[in-house]
């Protein structure tokens, strides 16, 4: 049991650090990709990566996809890559990248609850305690009383957050199925197939039609255009290491330990995110971020060591 937690733990250390790199290096190709287009070629590339292990896991385990399992990946692929993932694009096309960051490594506040009512999870006193403590934390980094972001980027990354709360919880839901390579693999190809069609749809006439500054990221939205030798690396890490290896890993350690406790990943992020800021970017860290982070890294360590002292 030991030994699996602290497996489990080594997965969710390397997922934080994958998804803590995303922001920072997103800023290289947000301007010259279209977000619909980056959340396609992300979690397209991150599914072919995964192909052959998922295809080995599935011989392995001698299961048959079923017309209901191709249900099952279709339906959390358009919740979690195609609504979840682009809200999170065009969050930070219209808000800072750092504060779409924080917000949505707050999804834990929306994954535990979630957890408890469609997975029966209990509410031990150490995971209440470590999401009190998380979250303010989250805010001390937010800063809320003196950060004024803008409002229609706030709010798609509230919404992104609550769309991939409940992709995984609903993944867990049949992870011992399929396993977590199956599930992360499948659901990221089915959602990309899913944005495929929606690509060449917004290619028509039809949809372009409105002057809003979000829709109008929403259509005609080109398939290789804008992508070039200067952007192909940082795209290729965004598949690859991060949609590929990240999720992977972050499903992992859901499947060994629980949903409350792989979301601790959500948690590692905005702390960790500031300091690879600070080294590649040479961005300040404020005062309140730092407070945060102490939080932050506190609430982690309850979660730890509450898990270990009840075995779960």
């Amino acid at each position: 049991m030991i030994k699996d937690l602290t497996i489990a733990h080594g997965y969710i250390v390397l997922a934080a650090v994958f998804f803590s790199t995303m922001e920072i290096v997103g800023k290289m190709v947000a301007t010259e990709i279209n977000p619909m287009q980056l959340t396609f070629y992300r979690f397209f590339i991150g599914g072919l990566v995964l192909l052959p292990w998922a295809v080995k896991e599935l011989r392995q385990r001698k299961l048959e996809l079923t017309r209901d399992d191709a249900a099952f990946f279709f339906g959390i692929g358009l919740l979690g890559i195609v609504v979840g993932m682009t809200f999170y694009q065009l969050a930070i096309v219209f808000s800072m990248a750092s504060t779409v960051a924080i917000i949505v490594s707050a999804n834990p506040i929306f994954i535990i609850p979630f957890a408890h009512l469609l997975l029966k999870e209990k509410l031990t006193k150490y995971t209440l305690v470590s999401l009190v403590i998380s979250v303010l934390g989250l805010l001390c980094i937010l800063n809320p009383f003196h950060l004024n972001p803008d409002a229609k980027g706030i709010g798609l990354a509230i919404l992104s957050t609550i769309a991939f709360a409940l992709y995984s919880v609903l993944g867990k839901m049949r992870a011992a199925r399929y396993g977590s390579i199956v599930l992360t693999c499948f659901s990221f190809l089915a959602g990309s197939l899913i944005m495929l069609a929606y690509i060449v749809i917004s290619q028509t006439a039809l949809l372009a039609v409105s002057d809003n500054e979000i829709l109008r990221l929403l259509w005609d939205i080109p398939l290789v255009g804008g992508i070039n030798g200067g952007n192909i690396v940082p795209l290729l890490y965004m598949g690859v290491v991060v949609s590929g290896l990240g999720f992977l890993l972050y499903f992992l350690a859901m499947e060994k330990t629980s949903a409350a406790t792989g979301s601790i990943v959500f948690f590692i992020k905005p702390a960790l995110a500031p300091i690879l800021a600070f080294i590649v970017l040479g961005e300040a860290i404020p005062a309140s971020t730092m407070a945060g982070i102490v939080l932050i890294t506190i609430s982690t360590y309850i979660a730890f060591t509450g898990k270990k002292s009840t075995g779960d």
